[in-house]
């Protein structure tokens, strides 16, 4: 991918900078490099942090610090009585960005509503592929290509989405990240340049900052937009500086060469909330981490074998060696503070005797495997090779020799999406919207096989269940059939379930207004340094 120059090496500009200037500078030591800037082709938090939060707006949005939903550029919608058609009314007067290397000539309307979503549903777009490898692993693991019938353009404010069926999380799933909207305007000029991939690599959109330049694996540099129609924000320069490893976040945030971290190393908590000069914020993660199987290759197409291997793991170990007391064993693939939580499930047990004997059974003998580490911390997954390693430990035991691999993060997200993978992946999720759905159907569901549903898993009976319920307005009888679901879901063992976990941020006091996520996002806008 090609990648547009940083002209700041460093972020060491905003240390030597005077008083006034550093106060409207924030450096933000993100964890990890996005995999590009348009957000609908991705799933990762690290890249819709760097993307869609400072650089784009939704047709709704999540009111800060909560998953209830508000309008962003829609200014209201109606929902016809069968619940099939959706009809936006625009917000007028939203401007794009300006940039060097674009300047709009109109504000957003219901073509550039009409494009960001038809390019990833027409398969004959010529957006539909503009990048060798793109693909659209949101959009089709929740099943869009199937719901959406049409879209139509009433007129240059107005939008209708018809359904296929009734969606009961339509609106919500309208405010996710892969829904950011685009500047038609903007996709035509680099298409008649012949540039189209730049789409991904220099981003316009409506949102509160700018994007200026990407140093790769380096710094992310953003300004304020003047002419947001929010608002323009107090932090007039934001810079994010790409630094893997936590314990240096934290000696950055310590030195006070950056303002806000993620994802301490849960050894640092406590020492990080001993710092009078730094707040450290913390909230439930509505998360979980697992080990996905692939269950389309032998022996793990096996629903016993994936069990006698789950049996095999021992999570107290995990929790205090990785989590240090920042996380919770995970039973069921959503969290217990998501609702239709079925806490009536019984875990697997840790017992190792047990898990041989189910093995030979099975006639599984010297069985080897690789186990897939993340490269980066995630909030569900502090240290994925120290996971790895207790793991390994936990299969030797039942006569299982594991290999730990890792690849970049970017290329790690790609390759485990194969359908003929080889090997058990770590990985996780952030509910992206509060809804079931976003976890069960997203991770688990028949569509999601060969993109967000690692486990390559597709059962008739869950699948009933989960589609089902996607369809019915009550909150009540969708909760039963998620709670169903979940019983499926322990019976066949597509993944081990490892943990949810308790998110920390550490901040510089000078830091206000900044909202922790339940929905695992990092936001900017709204937030000020004090002197």
């Amino acid at each position: 991918m090609r990648r547009t120059s940083l002209l700041l090496a460093s972020a060491a500009f905003v240390w030597a900078a005077s008083g006034s200037a550093f106060a409207q500078t924030l450096v933000y030591c993100s964890e990890g490099s996005p995999e590009g800037f348009d957000p609908a082709p991705y799933t990762a938090g690290t890249t819709f942090d760097a993307s869609s939060k400072p650089i784009y707006n939704r047709l709704v949005e999540f009111k800060r610090g909560t998953s209830e939903t508000e309008p962003g550029l829609a200014e209201s919608w109606e929902v016809s009585e069968d619940g099939t058609e959706y009809t936006f009314k625009l917000r007028q007067g939203v401007p794009f960005h300006t940039t060097s290397y674009f300047t709009p000539t109109r504000d957003f309307n219901a073509d550039d509503v009409i494009f960001t979503f038809d390019r990833q549903r027409v398969k004959d777009s010529p957006w539909f592929e503009y990048s060798p490898g793109i693909s659209w692993e949101y959009f089709n693991s929740m099943s869009m290509p199937d719901l959406i019938k049409s879209i139509e353009k009433v007129d240059d404010y107005t939008v209708k989405f018809v359904l296929n069926r009734p969606e009961a999380p339509f609106i919500a799933n309208m405010a996710m990240d892969f829904a950011s909207i685009l500047s038609k305007e903007y996709a035509d000029q680099l298409e008649a340049a012949g540039s189209m991939e730049l789409l991904n690599q220099q981003p316009i959109g409506t949102g509160p900052f700018n994007f200026v330049a990407y140093q790769q694996d380096a710094a992310i540099r953003y300004q304020a937009f003047p002419d947001y129609f929010k608002g323009e924000q107090p932090i007039k320069n934001l810079v994010f500086s790409i630094t893997v490893d936590a314990g240096v976040r934290r000696q950055k945030l310590e030195a006070g060469e950056c303002q806000v971290m993620p994802y301490p190393a849960p050894a640092d908590i406590e020492a990080l909330k001993a710092n009078d000069k730094l707040n450290v914020m913390e909230q439930q993660g509505l998360n979980v981490g697992y080990l996905a199987y692939n269950t389309k290759q032998a022996p793990f197409d096996n629903p016993k074998v994936r069990k006698a291997l789950n049996m095999a793991i021992n999570k107290e170990a995990i929790l205090e060696a990785v989590f240090q007391g920042s996380g919770v064993a995970a039973k069921n693939p959503i969290p217990p503070t998501m609702w239709s939580y079925n806490d009536a499930i019984v875990d697997d047990p840790y017992d190792p005797a047990a898990s041989k004997k189910m093995l030979e059974e099975a006639g599984v003998t010297d069985l080897n495997m690789k186990i897939w580490a993340m490269p980066v911390q995630r909030p569900y997954n502090p240290n994925a090779r120290r996971m790895a390693e207790v793991i390994q430990a936990d299969f030797a035991e039942v006569g299982v020799t594991a290999e730990i691999v890792s690849f970049e993060w970017g290329e790690y997200l790609a390759r485990s999406t194969a359908v003929d993978r080889d090997g058990a992946v770590l990985l996780g999720w952030t509910g992206d919207n509060g809804d079931p759905d976003n976890f069960l159907a997203v991770l688990l569901g028949c569509d999601g096989v060969g993109g967000a549903n690692r486990a390559q898993w597709c059962d008739e009976d869950f699948e009933k269940l989960i589609q089902e319920a996607k369809i019915l307005s009550s909150q009540d009888e969708r909760a039963k059939l998620y709670e169903q679901a979940q019983v499926v879901f322990k019976e066949q063992a597509p993944w081990a379930t490892i943990a949810h976990s308790v998110v920390f941020m550490p901040m510089a006091k000078s830091v206000s207004g900044y909202i922790m996520d339940p929905l695992g996002g990092h936001w900017f806008d709204g937030v000020e340094i004090q002197q």
